[in-house]
């Protein structure tokens, strides 16, 4: 038994050398025929690959599976994430509300305990962004609401965050709306903290400048800019945004609008005010009646500092 296990041994080992050096002659026939530059091989090596290749996709079948599971499972990895941060941003999202229902209540609280009367006709249309005519002459966007909701021209426009630009233009469906970076827009505004009141002019610029500041060195980076109200332009007290100064020096302000995703404004309705050209007549009326019953003469009211 040990002579017969010995003697396959012996037969065993050269079998193998001769095997792997007729193999290793087979890879290198194979090479130098890819490596031959003859149309003749060409055609041949051709010939091989449209015999060969098609009858290995039973090969290759698992190794495609395994790059799908492998796409598969990476793909569910990304799923999983995103739906980990859904449900973190969902959560703050809840104490957001808490925090502004909160902060509703303890508004309506204080807006009894003071009598505050808010104004009817401060009220808004929203309009749907139809189409964007920017261009480097003109700023402007088209919304889909006009005189048959009401809109006006010269009423202010806002996308939630911020004042867009203002009605110019008024059809029967559509508005258009001109855009605070506009060369033609000069809107009057308002910096806080400092109360300085300027001048917004649009460039056709993402950052609008301002101008016509009486004390510019009060002013500083991150100043709340709103609309003043002057020249009735627009209602005071309007978000336009942050002050933000660039290299040159020059005052401009970063829009708290989102110029990029324009796709709802809410046109406010600022019907003309009543204008007060004699204050001293809310004080006392024009002709105040006597203990007979008689109006009293113009010159027995008392005037705005007292005297009889």
């Amino acid at each position: 038994m040990a002579k017969d296990r010995a003697q396959s041994e012996d037969f065993t080992g050269p079998l193998k050398r001769l095997l792997l050096g007729v193999v290793l002659l087979c890879l290198l026939g194979l090479f130098l025929l890819w490596r031959i530059d003859s149309p003749r091989v060409e055609r041949f090596r051709a010939q091989v690959v449209d015999r060969v290749v098609p009858s290995f996709d039973w090969a290759m079948a698992p190794v495609t599976a395994t790059v799908n599971i492998v796409r598969d499972f990476q793909s569910y990895q990304r799923i999983y994430q995103q739906n980990q941060e859904l449900r973190r941003e969902l959560q703050q999202m809840k104490a957001w509300k808490e925090a502004a229902l909160q902060l509703e209540q303890e508004n309506a609280r204080l807006l009894d305990l003071n009598n505050v009367q808010l104004d009817p006709r401060l009220t808004y249309v929203t309009g749907v962004v139809m189409a964007d005519s920017g261009s480097p002459f003109r700023q402007s966007v088209l919304i889909n609401v006009g005189s048959r909701d009401g809109i006006m021209d010269g009423w202010a426009a806002m996308d939630g965050l911020g004042l867009v630009g203002r009605i110019s233009g008024v059809g029967n469906n559509t508005s258009r709306v001109v855009l605070l970076t506009d060369t033609s827009s000069r809107v009057p505004v308002t910096i806080q903290p400092a109360g300085q009141r300027a001048l917004l002019i649009g460039d056709n610029s993402a950052a609008p400048f301002v101008d016509f500041i009486e004390a510019p060195e009060t002013i500083r980076p991150g100043d709340r800019v709103m609309t003043s109200g002057d020249g009735n332009v627009f209602p005071a007290g309007l978000l336009v945004g942050q002050v933000a100064q660039k290299p040159g020096g020059r005052m401009r302000v970063r829009l708290s609008a989102d110029y990029e995703r324009l796709e709802f404004l809410r046109v406010l309705r600022s019907y003309s005010t009543e204008k007060l050209d004699q204050p001293g007549r809310l004080i006392a009326p024009k002709e105040l009646p006597d203990s007979s019953g008689q109006p009293a003469p113009e010159n027995m009211i008392p005037n705005e500092a007292g005297n009889g």
